[in-house]
């Protein structure tokens, strides 16, 4: 099928949808629409159902106590992540199953057995409580994506150490922050870790760190890249080799038992007031809806090989990396390092070598593929295919086509998901073997959720309209508060609607029922009086055939109040020149009418993307107003922002 703009236009018109195949539904983990009604009819019971495939030391008394905003998952139940993971598999043939595939950066590979991977973490657990680690201590992680990411949460978890994951990408600023606030006693680290083909510096940013954390009392060092590629200083009685703790470990460490509301992890998000949120989720209600949509949403088999692109310091690799892959006994691969290294092709290599049948990344990663060319694509084989996932933010559906069609050979299902840092796990997606999918909706909640759009009012929108996301029950993988900051959860959930978690994103719901997520409700314009999604923009922009990617933001205007500016990087070989623009401006006022129609485009070769590939807005928005520049530690690149400002300003005299 052709995706060029007719098609796709034509596509959108139709509202056409992509059913699963007979073959696909016939073996899917969910082959009835039916579980939908089951479990809006009885929610706790469907997820009691759930959790009971888990293993409890001791089972709950009651599925769910609410106090809004505060709610208790599976009250009174003892369990543990770690054995969850790992334990309870050791009595079947999972035992000696492959769980993890790794792949270095520069090409190194190691594989653990699921044997294997609960030695190491009951050693490094052991190693935790050398160090004085006790049940209820935080330890920060910051370190790359190595295996030993994964051991150091798991044998957090199993001991009861609530672990804190700090993106290897963040700067020691942001690091002093999170330390600060879960007042760590203990900093696992590595040396570095390899990027790109260079080397990033984790153990000075740690040392630089923790000068302004006094609870910190230990440090265990990774040994990554080695002393000729980023030497570091270890202090003494302070900073210890992860080899050299690990040599002399016992291998035998039981699993703490548990309460399910007891904390597991606190993962820090940004803030609109400029310090980080502490998300905090704890242990039974988590676990069990990560296993449930890992299983369903992906349709999890025993012989699959599953692949997800992102990284553990960020929710999606909490969620889909560590507790719920493991939890349901995968194969999975784990990649240190960036798409394009040593060439374009890297990811798809590896699905070929590693026999990939399920492959989840973000739809910035897919526009990126796109723009680089179909011949780095063409080179491999990606038979072994079967479903593909999309997450991190809405996905255009030019993008989604490319992924059908070029990725998937037109044969996978692809399960765009909705979820965020708060909610633990999927809330929206299709689950594969049921629901028809549309190219750019989420489609519908998953069984158990209820979510719905809402007008100002807090009233539910008629079919065809839009509105605000909101969540009108608890669920199990819902973050319990912010840490130490109660009065600012209740204030950013759960006050601007009574009784409905606000998720912050603005949605339609088409005349099918379809769910589409349009963004955070921050990223809305209101131009002469009408409010204008920027997602929108962006995807009739990225709609026109020359563009792989565009940020849009609301500039402020004298007569309007705002109006569009566009940030737009075009695909290879297409020249960017003023003509270029004006025939974008014209292609979203068609698309979407002339309300739309940016005032400035600006060209560039980059968007100014955090490391996991999402794209800083407020930073382009401080670019539009002439604003100094905000926090730009988390950026993969600070230097974007600074050429980006100069194209700007030089476009406006």
């Amino acid at each position: 099928m052709a995706t060029d703009d007719q098609a796709i236009e034509a596509l959108l018109e139709e509202g056409r949808l992509f059913p699963p195949s007979a073959e696909f539904t016939a073996q899917a983990h969910v082959k009835s629409p039916d579980i939908y009604e089951v479990a809006q009819a009885d929610p706790e019971g469907f997820w009691a159902g759930i959790a009971e495939e888990l293993h409890w030391f001791r089972k709950w008394d009651r599925v769910l106590e609410w106090e809004e905003p505060f709610a208790k998952w599976f009250v009174g139940g003892k369990l543990n992540a770690s054995y969850n993971c790992l334990d309870r598999h050791l009595t079947s043939a999972t035992k000696n199953k492959v769980a993890i595939h790794w792949e270095g950066e520069p090409g190194d590979v190691r594989s653990y057995t699921y044997f294997q991977l609960w030695r190491e973490v009951c050693k490094f657990a052991n190693v935790l409580k050398g160090l004085g680690v006790h049940k209820g201590d935080r330890v920060t992680l910051y370190m790359p994506m190595v295996p030993e990411l994964a051991i150091a949460c798991l044998a957090c978890a199993r001991i009861g150490a609530p672990h804190s994951v700090v993106f290897g990408g963040f700067s020691a600023d942001s690091l002093v922050d999170r330390i600060q606030d879960s007042e760590s006693k203990v900093v696992v680290t590595s040396d570095g870790g390899y990027r790109r083909g260079g080397v990033v510096h984790l153990k000075k940013a740690v040392d630089e760190a923790i000068q302004q954390c006094p609870t910190v009392k230990k440090v265990v060092v990774l040994e990554r890249v080695g002393h000729q590629h980023s030497p570091v200083h270890m202090q003494a009685d302070r900073d210890h080799w992860w080899h050299d703790l690990m040599e002399d470990a016992s291998p035998h460490c039981p699993a703490e038992e548990m309460d399910s509301e007891d904390l597991l992890y606190i993962l820090y998000t940004s803030g609109s007031t400029g310090k980080p949120k502490g998300i905090a989720h704890t242990t039974g209600g988590y676990l069990t809806g990560a296993y449930l949509t890992t299983k369903w949403v992906f349709d999890l088999k025993p012989e699959d090989i599953y692949w997800c692109t992102a990284d553990i310091g960020w929710v999606t690799g909490h969620s889909y990396i560590v507790y719920g892959p493991l939890a349901n006994g995968a194969t999975q691969v784990m990649y240190e390092g960036a798409p394009d290294f040593p060439d374009k092709d890297r990811f798809w290599s590896m699905c070929e070598k590693y026999g990939v049948t399920v492959f989840y990344t973000a739809p910035t990663a897919i526009r990126a593929f796109m723009r680089w060319g179909d011949e780095y694509v063409k080179r491999h084989d990606l038979s072994s295919l079967r479903l593909l996932g999309s997450v991190g933010e809405p996905i255009n559906p030019e993008a989604w086509m490319w992924y059908h069609e070029l990725i998937g050979g037109g044969r996978c299902p692809i399960v765009d998901t909705w979820w965020q840092t708060e909610t633990g796990h999927i809330m929206i997606s299709p689950l594969p073997g049921v629901v028809a999918t549309k190219p750019g909706s989420a489609t519908r909640a998953l069984p158990g959720i209820f979510i719905d759009v809402v007008d100002n009012d807090g009233n539910s929108v008629p079919r065809g309209s839009g509105g605000y996301l909101v969540i009108r029950r608890p669920w199990p993988g819902m973050l319990r508060t912010l840490y130490k900051a109660p009065d600012r959860y209740q204030e950013v959930y759960w006050s601007r609607f009574k009784g409905m978690y606000f998720a912050g994103d603005g949605a339609k719901r088409d005349h099918d029922g379809y769910i589409w997520v349009l963004g955070r409700v921050d990223d809305v314009m209101n131009v002469s009086g009408h409010r204008l999604s920027t997602m929108e923009v962006e995807s009739a922009l990225v709609d026109h055939p020359s563009v792989a990617e565009a940020a849009v933001i609301g500039k402020k205007h004298d007569i309007k109040g705002e109006t569009p500016a566009a940030f737009v990087t075009v695909k290879a070989g297409v020249v960017a020149d003023d003509k270029l623009a004006e025939a974008l401006k014209k292609h979203v006022g068609h698309k979407i009418g002339a309300i739309a129609r940016p005032d400035t485009i600006i060209f560039t070769a980059e968007l100014p993307k955090t490391r996991s590939g999402k794209i800083m807005r407020r930073l382009l928005r401080d670019v539009a107003e002439g604003r100094a520049l905000g926090d730009t530690t988390t950026l993969a690149d600070p230097s974007v922002v600074s050429s980006l400002r100069e194209k700007y300003e030089t476009n406006e005299s």
